[in-house]
């Protein structure tokens, strides 16, 4: 009789580092507070006395954290952290599936419609609201529920029910989600920890989402290719290397440098101040911005903030914030490239 297979576990495993596991897999993430908490809370319960939360160093943690990723390798897990880029900074560590895309991960807790909607958000935030003149890479409610549905060009591509590589599709058979069922979608995936929403209502990835979705983002919405262009749709931080869907870019708008809020302070020290592009040499001035700030820093957006809080511009017609803020820079760019042409 064969033997069952178990996977190898590392020298000093013991039942701390398993109820560890446990916990930091029905938690998805843990900041160091909140890791000091648990491994508190499990030494407390294996030694047999009160352990106090502040006493776990960043050491105990690493052991712990360390110990669970050799643990869970061989099952195709893994723990990789970032550091926030809204909240200063604080790293997060994750539980991750380290080799399955995020439609075959949510495909175990959402139908295949929902899935099929997840893709449109995700393409809408790193393509259609990723440009070269808008690194918006979020949406606002309004344009959530406007990819409810797949769109008819969309339908028209893959009316056999295959994809453009012509590979087996859902999309033929997908008849997209009405209004209610996407805003519950959306609180679910707050929920879960793929999403955030911002003060101002902007959904974007969250600090886990990043982390979990990092290879599967470069590879959907970046070229590989020998002739692509220069400017890529995921962009690294100039100082950390990971990736800014919330921070500052260069005023040079083909320029492909972009900071973290959380890392330019530090970064401009290493440079004696001098607060010029490291790549084009343009100045620095902080007010170029990637992720939602590119819409609400705009002083169009401001003024019609102020006009509907004051009941006007109002109504189910009336196009979102973000869908103007596109409008907008469209128009723009249309006559930069009139003027241009008649130069």
């Amino acid at each position: 009789m064969e033997e069952e297979w178990e996977p190898p576990v590392p020298a000093g495993y013991n039942d701390a580092n398993r109820a560890f596991i446990q916990g930091f897999m029905a938690r998805g993430t843990l900041t160091f507070a909140e890791g000091q908490k648990l491994v508190a809370a499990i030494l407390s319960a294996t030694e047999g006395e009160t352990v106090d939360p502040q006493s776990i160093t960043q050491d105990t943690f690493a052991n712990f954290v360390r110990t669970a990723r050799e643990a869970v390798e061989p099952l195709d897990y893994d723990i990789r952290s970032s550091r926030d880029q809204i909240r200063n900074g604080e790293r997060i560590w994750a539980f991750i599936n380290a080799h399955s895309d995020p439609a075959t991960q949510m495909a175990t807790t959402h139908t295949p419609e929902e899935v099929a909607y997840i893709k449109r958000l995700m393409d809408l935030m790193f393509d259609e609201y990723n440009t070269v003149r808008m690194e918006v890479m979020a949406v606002d409610e309004g344009q959530a529920l406007k990819a409810s549905r797949p769109s008819k060009r969309r339908e028209s591509q893959h009316v056999n029910g295959e994809d453009e590589e012509g590979q087996p599709s859902t999309t033929a058979s997908d008849r997209g989600l009405k209004h209610s069922e996407v805003l519950s979608l959306l609180s679910s995936l707050v929920a879960e920890g793929w999403l955030e929403k911002s003060r101002a209502g902007f959904y974007s990835l969250s600090p886990r989402a990043l982390i979990e979705m990092w290879s599967w983002l470069v590879a959907t919405y970046n070229e590989d290719s020998e002739y692509a262009k220069d400017w890529q749709r995921i962009k690294f931080c100039e100082a950390c290397k990971e990736i800014v869907t919330y921070g500052q870019r260069c005023g040079e708008r083909d320029c492909t440098i972009r900071l973290h809020d959380i890392c330019q302070d530090r970064y401009w020290r290493t440079r004696s101040g001098e607060k010029k592009c490291p790549k084009c040499e343009t100045e620095w001035t902080g007010n170029h911005f990637v992720g939602e700030r590119a819409i609400t820093s705009r002083q169009a957006y401001q003024r019609g903030r102020g006009g509907r809080a004051n009941g006007s511009g109002s109504g189910s017609g009336r196009r979102s914030d973000l869908e103007e803020a596109v409008a907008a820079q469209q128009e723009a760019a249309a006559d930069e490239d009139e003027d241009m042409a008649e130069a």
